[in-house]
């Protein structure tokens, strides 16, 4: 799955590239504006004169296809793939984040991990970690920040879906008695939290509250989120799930923020930071178009397209991201030197 069309080898690769000067031209796309996740199987991702593209066996030929690095954000690698260290390099020179997931975007080691390889550079910015740290050291804070972020989850779930053709034709509105009183209701909550774990606790309830007001709506019938399980809604939600992983990891890597520093999800969690941000916009835009695709029969590449063009073309889903953690930064950190 990309969001570009695929060109053959035989096209001129300009071989005599240089990897300094191709540097230097690819920081020219800012990360939030960049249109390309990639989600690749049974391929090699390699280096190949000057760029970075992923072989596949098509039939009786192997066929080259090019990933437009400059304008790439995440690679996810599923089941069969494999990759150079000259493919690893560039992709990182790019600051393209690298991720490594299961068959369909599903996880490969256990039911809630995911593993990202984040470029390395010395030229991070600190501003933003240096604020980020600056309350993450006091649990009082840290709370006050996940409030924080419920709350911008929530904003976006009433914005999103208020303005949105594709959910409306499909029932859901978020006036509607039963989601309204869902939302209305972990507002409340979100405000009345006592601790981080009371959070979680009013968050998973209001999560399941959402799956059952969608699941009704759109006419899927039961359902229960398991991402083991092989129906069409589960099989999506882990696939647009492990996508918004890809760009929170991206958008925390833009910043500089490690993603240890988590306010919600486990703090003992190497990667808990990116299930945190991932959360702003999951329910927002996965949650419902993962229904609605299964409902409707997509295929698991049209679904992946269709969320495709709401992440980047309708919502700017990274962009919003990134502007939220300069916000929680903002508001609540404080220069450390």
């Amino acid at each position: 799955m990309a969001r570009n069309d695929a060109f053959n080898i035989n096209d001129n690769l300009g071989d005599n590239m240089n990897l300094l000067s191709e540097k230097k031209h690819l920081n020219n796309i800012l990360k939030s504006k960049r249109a390309n996740i990639y989600y690749l199987e049974y391929c090699k991702v390699l280096q190949n004169g000057g760029r970075v593209e992923y072989l596949t066996q098509e039939k009786d030929k192997q066929a080259y296809y090019n990933i437009p690095i400059a304008n790439t954000t995440v690679v996810l690698l599923g089941n069969g793939t494999s990759i150079t260290q000259a493919a690893v390099r560039m992709l990182a020179s790019a600051g393209v984040m690298i991720g490594f997931c299961g068959g369909g975007g599903s996880p490969l080691f256990a039911g809630n991990e995911v593993e990202f390889v984040s470029p390395q550079s010395e030229y991070r910015p600190t501003e933003y970690v240096q604020k980020w740290l600056s309350f993450w050291f006091k649990p009082e804070k840290r709370l006050e920040v996940a409030k924080h972020f419920q709350n911008i989850r929530l904003e976006n779930i009433k914005r999103i879906w208020s303005n949105c053709d594709f959910y409306q034709n499909a029932g859901i509105y978020t006036d509607d008695q039963e989601i309204e009183a869902v939302l209305n209701r972990f507002e409340k909550d979100i405000n009345n939290a006592a601790s981080v774990q009371n959070l979680l606790e009013i968050e998973g309830r209001t999560t399941k509250g959402i799956y059952k007001y969608i699941a009704r709506t759109v006419n899927y019938g039961e359902f229960s989120r398991d991402e083991k399980k092989s129906d069409p809604a589960n099989i999506f939600l882990n696939h647009g799930n492990y996508l918004a992983y890809g760009l929170a990891a991206t958008a925390l890597w833009t910043l500089g923020i490690p993603h240890s520093f988590a306010v919600m999800h486990g703090k003992t969690r190497r990667g808990a930071l990116v299930f945190d941000v991932a959360d702003l916009f999951k329910d927002a835009v996965v949650l419902p178009t993962a229904f609605i695709c299964a409902q409707e029969g997509y295929t698991n590449q049209a679904f992946r397209e269709k969320l495709m063009d709401m992440i980047v073309d309708e919502y700017e889903i990274l962009e919003g991201m990134i502007e939220s953690i300069k916000e929680v930064c903002n508001k609540f950190g404080e220069e450390i030197i």
